[in-house]
């Protein structure tokens, strides 16, 4: 995740994963009934607020981007797509050569049917979630072209009003959504003998954002001149920060002041990038959710994504990580259109990806935050010669940490 959070939300969504599978394994018909209607009614409440997350969320982010337009800003814009799109590639190539070898249970014998629901209410959302894209994409372009302050500032409001209900009313009600997930998986049966792998797949991509890290830095090294270690070796009290807290914004003044204390980045260039970073540059996440997803796929549904779809959700995936909102699972809850819409999960899929996604969400941060330190090198090697001097009359202004 991004911004925003607080270290007890892991513990209420592990809690609520707890108490979900004991009542499942427990319950009566008659109580999943209830269970079945109350997950109902909150993924309607989910679902419906997607749309407006992704307008609420994506125009703003693109009429922002004139009041800080820069070469710099736009390279480093480039750098946070090109590495959530590659740490996604990558993730769906180990996804195709290991997920098969993982033994992944599709079909169960004797599993128990899910009762009716004891009640069902229908809340469709404003508008389909591709609509919400490009209206987004669209209007966000006009506003920029048209330099429509006020249309600016009302989407700012917006994005502000849109915050507000994620954080208040979708965030707080997550953990009973995936209660009530993990009691109709134990209801059934598939809780004992499908869950289990996914501690398997946790520690798999734990190694993955090792090694999309070591390749970052790499190329960070090769493009700036520069020995890498420079930053990584700062960069300790960063990763332990963000395994504790789950959040960019919470670690923010760690990452800066460690930054600060490398030789081979000029200030005005950590002051930039490190900030910036922390809010577009997702590739741990990104990572993560892509092998989560695969293995879901394959779990509920039988079968992994074609080459073919993943290249697409993967495309456009990245542009939906660089405007996710700045909150717990704020990697997710931006994707959630495309998840649904072009990979075809349902609610069981969707609520399985939050929970397992929240299990891990504190070192996909520490990765996010992690890279922002090998982008911030390249920009060093793009803007500045072997000796720290600008290679152009203007540097961009540094954007305020607040």
């Amino acid at each position: 995740m991004k911004k925003g959070g607080s270290t007890g939300l892991i513990a209420k969504l592990l809690l609520a994963i707890g108490v979900g599978a004991i009542l499942g394994v427990n319950a009566t018909e008659s109580a999943m009934e209830v269970v079945v209607a109350i997950r109902g009614l909150l993924s309607q409440i989910i679902f419906f607020t997607i749309p407006l997350v992704i307008f609420g969320f994506i125009a703003p982010a693109i009429t922002s981007l004139k009041e800080r337009a820069s070469s710099m800003l736009s390279a480093m814009l480039i750098m946070a797509y090109l590495s959530a799109v590659g740490a996604a590639a990558f993730a769906a190539i180990a996804g195709y050569s290991i997920i098969p070898g993982l033994n992944i249970p599709t079909e169960i014998q004797g599993l128990k049917e899910l009762p009716k629901s004891l009640f069902s209410i229908s809340i469709p959302p404003i508008m389909p979630v591709m609509t919400a894209l490009v209206l987004a994409m669209l209007s966000g372009v006009a506003a920029i072209w048209a330099k429509a302050e006020t249309f600016e500032k009302l989407l700012n409001e917006i994005q502000a009003m849109v915050l507000h209900i994620v954080k208040r009313i979708v965030i707080p009600i997550l953990p009973f959504f995936i209660a009530a997930t993990f009691a109709q998986m134990g209801y059934t049966g598939r809780l004992t003998q499908q869950f289990p792998v996914f501690f398997k797949v946790i520690l798999i991509v734990l190694v993955g954002h090792f090694i999309w890290l070591f390749l970052l830095y790499l190329v960070a090294g090769m493009i700036s001149g520069k020995n890498p270690w420079e930053v990584i070796k700062h960069y300790g009290p960063v990763y332990l920060t963000a395994v504790g807290t789950m959040s960019s914004a919470a670690t923010l003044p760690v990452t800066l002041s460690c930054a600060r204390k490398s030789k081979v980045l000029p200030q005005e260039v950590t002051d930039f990038a490190i900030p910036l970073g922390s809010t577009v540059h997702l590739c741990g996440s990104v990572l993560t959710e892509v092998f989560f997803c695969m293995t879901i796929a394959q779990m509920l549904y039988g079968s992994m994504p074609t080459p073919g779809t993943m290249t697409l959700f993967i495309v456009l995936f990245g542009i939906f990580a660089i405007g996710a909102p700045g909150v717990p699972g704020g990697t997710v809850m931006a994707s959630l259109a495309i998840v649904q819409s072009i990979l075809g999960f349902d609610a069981d899929g969707v609520g399985l990806l939050l929970a397992i996604f929240a299990l891990q969400d504190s070192f996909g941060t520490a990765c996010n935050i992690l890279g922002d330190g090998a982008l911030a090198l390249i920009l060093r090697g793009i803007f500045y010669d072997k000796e720290g001097q600008p290679k152009r009359d203007v540097v961009p202004t540094p954007i305020s940490a607040d």
